[in-house]
């Protein structure tokens, strides 16, 4: 079994659920082809997270920003605020949605659903 590891970096990003399958693909056709296999994503970034989810309707990526917008950000009584107001919502939407993906490699391209893609958080413009 042949395992390959590489580091892609994303562009930098605003607040807000940003849809990120385009930057793995570019970046998978510069790796060694596999044909079947798993990509296993990780976001270094405490502050940052990765979730699959519909990747034609941007109202679903507005819709989930509101939604932990509502239930994460700007709580009277964060005490880690040091990075500033957005940071502690940050943490806790990293710990909801998760830091890693598993997808699996089928013909040499990431198998996912017809209406699946890769969406990336941010709080602030630094990934």
């Amino acid at each position: 079994m042949a395992i390959h590891q590489e580091t892609i970096t994303l562009s930098p990003k605003s607040k807000g659920f940003h849809l990120i399958t385009p930057e793995i693909e570019k970046a998978l056709l510069s790796m060694p082809s596999i044909e079947r296999g798993l990509l296993h994503l990780f976001i270094k970034h405490t502050s940052a997270s990765l979730s699959i989810n519909e990747n034609a309707d941007p109202s679903v990526r507005e819709d989930m920003e509101n939604f932990f917008t509502d239930i994460a950000d700007e709580k009277p009584y964060y005490i880690h605020t040091y990075e500033g107001s957005d940071d502690m919502p940050a943490h806790i939407k990293s710990s909801m949605l998760g830091n890693s993906l598993s997808i699996p490699i089928t013909n040499g391209r990431m198998n996912l659903g017809t209406w699946q893609g890769i969406e990336n958080t941010a709080e602030t413009a630094v990934l």
